[in-house]
């Protein structure tokens, strides 16, 4: 599924529709080059969740950022500066899969680690302007079909 993201409001609303699809033990993978619009997107998703305007920042020096809602927890990881995968094991990756939602900046830096059943949102810029592409692994497939009937017609 492509979804154009003509402005940040757009990156922002994507990641709120995500959230009202998100379920206990859910993996985001969040891919593309930097300024792409991951941590927008992440910021989107929180906030819905939160139901306020939690400040979110990127997590690219604590590697990650954990939001405690009151139906799940978020774990919000970049891995850019990991130099090998099972490093995220010590971020507390296999607590995150067991008791929340993860939001993985970088998802590719997890090599086999990278859980099968996941929704990789990879973002792009193509001449200024922002783009999405959503690809449905494992249990995904069928929640996919659901959440493109939510964002094409919100």
């Amino acid at each position: 599924m492509k979804i154009a993201l003509p402005t940040e409001q757009n990156t922002l609303a994507l990641g709120a529709a995500l959230a009202g699809h998100a379920r206990h033990g859910d993996v985001f993978a969040l891919v593309g080059p930097l300024g792409a619009g991951k941590t927008t997107l992440a910021r989107g998703f929180i906030q819905k969740r939160a139901g306020v305007d939690e400040e979110v920042v990127s997590p690219t020096f604590t590697l990650v950022q954990t939001y405690d809602t009151t139906a799940l927890s978020i774990w919000h990881f970049d891995l850019y500066r990991l130099k090998t995968a099972d490093e995220v094991l010590e971020l507390g990756l296999e607590e995150a899969l067991a008791t929340g939602v993860s939001l993985i900046e970088w998802p590719e830096r997890l090599g086999n680690l990278l859980p099968k059943n996941r929704l990789d949102v990879t973002l792009s810029l193509a001449g200024g302007a922002r783009e999405a592409v959503l690809a449905a692994h494992g249990t995904w497939g069928p929640r996919l079909i659901e959440l493109e009937r939510d964002v094409r017609n919100p």
